[in-house]
C-alpha cells in the first residue's frame, strides 16, 4: 500500500513518506548541500536506518514526475523534544513552496507525537523564522534531561548540547527552536531552562 501524500496547492508536487528507493535520490540532495558546507554529511547506512523518519516532496507534473525534488527529516529526541533534519531542495526547486510543504508536514507529524518542542540547526534562520523558530541560547532542557541525553550516540543530540565536540562542524549554523504547544503540555514551564 502506499503511503499518503498530499499534493501541495500548485499541482506540480507532493509530499509523501520517504521509501528505502529514495535514499539514493536523498543522498543526492545531501551531498550538493555538504559541498558547499550548509548541511553536515552522513553516512548513506544512516539514511538507511533513519528513512522512517524521512519525508519526500517529489514532482507530480513535471516531465518526470515521481522525481524528489526535496526531503526533511524528524528525529525524535526525548518525550517533548524533536528536531528536523536534513531539510533539503532541489536548487532548481527553491522558492516554490518545497521546503514550506516539507517543514510543515514534519511539524504535523512532530504534533502528531506529541513533541511540543523542534529544534533545528540552520544557517537558514529567516526561513525557520517564518515557520516560528526563534534562536535559542544554551540548552533549553532541565540538568536531568541534559544528563539523559549525554548518553546519546548521536550527532544531533550533540549539536543540540551545543557540545565543544561538534562545533567545528557547526561553524555558523544557528541553534533555533519552536513551542508547538502550551507549557500545560509538557508538565509545566521548562521556561526557566533556556538562557
Amino acid at each position: 500500500m502506499t503511503p499518503p501524500a498530499d499534493i501541495e496547492p500548485d499541482q506540480r508536487f507532493r509530499v509523501r513518506r520517504a521509501r528505502t528507493a529514495d535514499v539514493r535520490h536523498i543522498r543526492g540532495l545531501l551531498d550538493g548541500y555538504a559541498a558547499q558546507r550548509i548541511l553536515l554529511s552522513k553516512e548513506t547506512v544512516t539514511l538507511y536506518e533513519d528513512i522512517q523518519e524521512f519525508w519526500v516532496a517529489e514532482t507530480v507534473s513535471d516531465a518526470a514526475p515521481g522525481t524528489v525534488v526535496g526531503c526533511g527529516a524528524l528525529h525524535v529526541m526525548w518525550e517533548d523534544l524533536a528536531e528536523v533534519r536534513t531539510l533539503a531542495v532541489a536548487p532548481e526547486w527553491r522558492r516554490h513552496g518545497v521546503g514550506h510543504a516539507l517543514l510543515s508536514r514534519l511539524l504535523r507529524v512532530a504534533e502528531e507525537l506529541g513533541v511540543v518542542r523542534v529544534f533545528c540547526l540552520t544557517f537558514e534562520v529567516d526561513f525557520f523564522a517564518r515557520h516560528g523558530f526563534e534562536r535559542v541560547e544554551g540548552t533549553p532542557v532541565d540538568t536531568d534531561v541534559y544528563a539523559q541525553l549525554l548518553r546519546s550516540a548521536d550527532e544531533g543530540v550533540a549539536e543540540f548540547l551545543d557540545l565543544d565536540r561538534v562545533k567545528p562542524n557547526t561553524l555558523g549554523n544557528v541553534r533555533m527552536l519552536r513551542r508547538m504547544g502550551s507549557a500545560s503540555q509538557i508538565g509545566g514551564d521548562d521556561s526557566r531552562h533556556m538562557n
